[in-house]
């Protein structure tokens, strides 16, 4: 008996669902021909009809089958679309990040930071929270006020400032006609453009590199900085040479070949 009412209970859940689906096809189907008859020669979906292909993605099983006049990747964009204007009208009116804190405070920080030039954010916290005046550190260090100007100058103006006394070094290959790879090592002054010394190798040693930067700057003749870029071959040995001759090493920031002091100057 108890079989009997679960096979009844089952066809009468089948035809139900049966019935709600023929509902839904009959639905969809409709719909796609109201399309239709709106377009002149190709479907165009309206406001209307893209919040029915989305609602009706999001909520029934099969809609893929349902749909003849349009691209399923097109209903799924456009289900994206809405989520994204409903999100962007929610927080239409509300604001990005932290609350901001009062103009009396702000004006504080910003005369903290004009009257103590060396002051920095971790400081004028602390004056703050001595006052009574609970922010964060975070919140100091972005309404300070910030200088235009770099806090160092840039490579451009060390060189305009310091041309005189700058001298560089570089290496660069010159292939042979029997296919060998030749090693040119030259040194050159920036204030002239002049080529103080060069020579070549077909096997470039940090023990040769060294003797020739000694044989470059005989006598007094060293300037005051030797611009080099970061190439492993001026190891140990090439920074002691040039310590011992009383030059100043100014190494190219990684990654900037644009800083390389020989192809700079040629």
């Amino acid at each position: 008996m108890l079989n009997r009412l679960l096979a009844v209970l089952k066809t009468l859940r089948y035809l139900f669902q049966s019935h709600r689906r023929l509902a839904l096809e009959n639905l969809a189907l409709r719909q796609q021909l109201a399309m239709l008859k709106s377009s002149v020669k190709r479907p165009r979906a309206s406001a209307l009809d893209r919040l029915f292909w989305a609602l009706f993605a999001k909520y029934v099983n099969g809609w893929r089958a349902m749909l003849h006049t349009l691209h399923p990747d097109t209903v799924v964009r456009w289900h994206r679309e809405g989520f994204r204007r409903y999100w962007r009208w929610k927080i239409r009116r509300r604001r990005v990040g932290r609350p901001p804190i009062d103009r009396e405070i702000r004006n504080l920080i910003h005369e903290m930071r004009s009257a103590n030039v060396g002051w920095g954010a971790p400081r004028i916290h602390g004056e703050l929270r001595k006052l009574g005046i609970e922010v964060s550190q975070a919140t100091v260090s972005k309404y300070m006020a910030r200088h235009r100007k770099p806090p160092s100058q840039t490579w451009r103006t060390f060189l305009d400032n310091h041309v005189t006394d700058l001298a560089s070094m570089d290496f660069f290959t010159v292939p042979t006609a029997t296919f060998r790879v030749l090693y040119v090592f030259i040194v050159l002054r920036h204030d002239h453009r002049r080529i103080v010394h060069f020579n070549v190798t077909s096997n470039p040693t940090a023990q040769w590199t060294a003797r020739q930067i000694v044989e470059a700057f005989p006598f007094d003749t060293a300037p005051r900085y030797l611009l080099r870029d970061r190439d492993r071959i001026y190891g140990d040995t090439v920074q002691r040479r040039i310590k011992s001759l009383a030059i100043e090493e100014v190494i190219t920031a990684p990654r900037s070949p644009w800083q390389n002091p020989f192809a700079g100057i040629v």
